[in-house]
This record gives structure tokens, sequence and C-alpha cells, in this order.
């Protein structure tokens, strides 16, 4: 029996978006989750003795910021060396944009595979060849496993590669391929590396993303980590997902619908909060917390907003093992706003914010206003959900539009309090 770790895009020290500091927040933990879920990685195989370790690509996550993540990298690799365990990985989009990640020196146990042309590193006592090809430059727009050998049928060949395969939501379409296109190579197992979500795309033969080894914002939910593959006879004898992440992402949906007040919505928070943490342990839960409905405590819940964000911080501050990061107040009066946009000056906003909304690119007359908030904002927060390289900014156009609802509520909320 055979065992291959197959893991991908572990982008070691990545900041992680949205990381805001408030007192009690575990800031150093969240920081420090791409590197622990690496060693948890490293751990694993040692522990388990895989014979073969294959990486798809994305080690890191662009330039480094100093040489520690390069020095802490080849740390974990050498703990792999000395278990007898052999890696094969290829550049991902990220690393290839990375100078210093391209001089680092490697232990011998190591190979990173050619990125001008497709290359085989053959395991003669495994029985196993693993074909592939990394990324010369950050954006690769052609097809790479077009040009990638046939394999040796007395070999259990492994395809290793970084590809949005026939495109995935939310993901260059880099090295693009089909899964038609793989499966007439003949390979027995494909290794891929790019999609954040594990997937396996075939079992004929097996194609498979095994996912980010760790979550690194609020879109990216659930457990995290890598895939064991065992072999035996040349055959898959078995696929098997391992939860290797240190700090695990949660959506935390309240619906307000039936609750008048918002020291309702925060009694549900607290239960919710502690099956959280309690579903998770021994990780940290980060959790964006988003309510909902149509509901009584609509008012109070917008007048307030960030002081609902602190009280519900202070709950998970005394469950532990969480930390929160965001509030996302979604909520409507349960009276019908129609009513409220059909009146003075609210009814002026409404008909303004609905031909804003009618004409997205009249708001790029705006932006110029937000030029030094955007420079006093932190880079954490900046980047936010969609990372440092989406043109989803603060106040662009696709930005405010996503707002403009938003005001409108706020308005009718503190409007309403000022009546009461």
């Amino acid at each position: 029996m055979t065992k291959i770790l197959h893991a991908a895009d572990l982008h070691i020290d990545s900041p992680l978006g949205g990381l805001v500091a408030y007192d009690g927040a575990p800031v150093d933990e969240i920081r420090g989750a791409t590197r622990r879920a690496t060693e948890n990685l490293v751990k694993y195989a040692v522990d388990y003795k895989v014979d073969l370790v294959v990486l798809a690509g994305d080690i890191f996550d662009g330039d480094w910021r100093d040489f520690n993540t390069g020095l802490f990298w080849t740390a974990q690799l050498s703990q792999l060396k000395d278990a007898g365990i052999p890696v094969v990985l290829v550049a991902g989009n990220h690393d290839a944009s990375s100078e210093i990640s391209r001089s680092l020196t490697l232990p011998p146990n190591v190979t990173r595979l050619a990125e001008a042309k497709p290359e085989t590193k053959v395991f003669d006592e495994l029985g196993i060849a693993v074909i592939g090809q990394g990324y010369a430059t950050r954006a690769v727009t052609t097809d790479l496993a077009a040009h990638f050998p046939e394999p040796d049928p007395g070999l259990f060949t492994i395809g290793l590669l970084h590809t949005s395969l026939d495109g995935r939501p939310g993901h260059a379409n880099y090295a693009p391929c089909t899964v038609d296109g793989l499966r007439s190579l003949g390979y027995a197992y494909w290794a891929l590396g790019h999609i954040h979500r594990r997937e396996v795309v075939s079992t004929e033969p097996y194609i498979v993303y095994p996912g980010n080894l760790q979550g690194r914002h609020a879109k990216e939910v659930g457990a995290k980590g890598a895939t064991l593959l065992t072999v035996e006879s040349g055959q898959v004898e078995g696929l098997e997902h391992l939860e290797l992440d240190a700090v695990r992402w949660h959506r935390c949906e309240v619906d307000a619908s039936i609750m008048t007040t918002a020291a309702d919505v925060l009694e549900d928070v607290a239960v919710r909060l502690n099956a959280l943490v309690e579903g998770c342990s021994p990780r940290l839960a980060a959790t964006r917390v988003v309510v909902t409905g149509q509901s009584a405590a609509h008012q109070e819940l917008w007048r307030d907003r960030e002081g609902l964000l602190a009280e519900v911080r202070a709950v998970s501050l005394a469950k532990g093992q969480i930390w929160v990061e965001k509030v996302e107040v979604a909520t409507s009066c349960t009276d019908d706003i129609a009513q409220a946009r059909a009146h003075g000056a609210v009814g002026q906003l409404a008909e303004r914010i609905d031909q804003l909304k009618a004409v997205p690119g009249s708001l790029a007359q705006y932006e110029e206003l937000f030029v030094d908030l955007r420079r006093k904002v932190g880079a954490d927060a900046r980047s936010g959900e969609y990372g440092a390289t989406d043109t989803r900014r603060i106040a662009t156009p696709d930005h405010l539009v996503s707002c403009l609802d938003a005001s409108l509520e706020l308005v009718v909320s503190l409007l309403s309090g000022e009546a009461a």
C-alpha cells in the first residue's frame, strides 16, 4: 500500500482578509494560521509515514515580506527529508510572481518540476511517475496539459498541474484545460491546484482539487486541508480528505424574523457561537455573523450596528476559541418600506438611489472623494475577502452599488428612531 499526500495552495504567510484587532482578539493565532496549517501537513506526513508528497502550486503568496517565510518553508521540507519522504512540486501563479521564491535553495528530497516544459520524476521503488509543469509567469493562459507526454504503462502516473480546468467562479482562468483532455492522456491520477474548494472532478481517472490548506477569508468557509491517496497494485484504493486547517471560517446566520429586540438577536447569536466553538474545537473559529429577516428589531439593530458588533464580540470572548470578523445586519422593516419611499425626503432619496443603481457608471464620479479613506485603511482590510489583486475596492462603483440599498435602510431606521 502506497500513501500519497496531495496538497495545494498553501499561501504561506498570506494575510487573512478582513483581519481586525480588538481587545482580546487572537490576532497572532490568526496571522499565523497558514504556517500552523503547513506544520499540520508535515506532521501528518511524518506521523503516518506517507510515501510521497505532491504539491500543486501556490506554496507562497507572491513576494515574501521577509526571508523568514523562506526559512520556515525549508525547515518544514527538511523535516520531511529527515523522515525519508520525497516531495514533488510545481510553481503556481503566485509562486511565479515572486523572484525570491525562484532562488530558494530546496532540500535534496524536493523536486521542483520545470516551467519551460513538462518534466517527469520517476520513483522506481514506488512504481510511480509524477509529470508536471510549473508557471514561468504569473498569468499562464495556454493549456499546459496539452503538451504532457504519454505515461509509462508500467508506472502509476500522476499529473501535477495548477489549473482552472474548464473555469471556476472566483478564480482566474489560468492554464485552462478540459476533463476530456486530461482523461485522454491515460494518467492514473490528476493532482490539481488553484481552486480553493475541494472537488473530486472525476473518478475515472481521479481528477482532484484538494482545496487550499487554510481558509483565508470569510468566503472560504468550512474544513480545509489536503487529500490522502492510497494506491495498491497500481490502482487507487482510497481517497480521504484530511482536515489540517488551524483556523476555520464560518458563516453564522441568524434569522431575526420572529425577534422583537436586539437583545433577542444577541441571545440567539450566543447560542449559535457556542455551538460553533464546540464543533470546531480545538481550532479557532473565525466567524462572520449575518442577521437577516423582516424583523421588528430592524430599527434597533440598524441604529446601533457598532453597538451590536461590540456586544457580539464580547459574547465571543466569553466563549473562547472564536474570533468575530464582522457582524452584518441585513434585516428589513416589518412595515412596508415602499410607504417610506413614497413620501418626502426619503422618497426623493429612494428615487435617486434607483437612478444610480440603473446606471452604475455614473458612480465613478464619486471615487475621488474616497482617495484619502483608501490610503488610511490597512492592507488586510483593503484586500478584504476578495484578495489583494481583485478590483473591487472601497468606494469603487461596484462597491457603492452594493451599499445603496443599505444606506436607504439606515436612513429609514434613523428616522424611525427619532419619531419614536
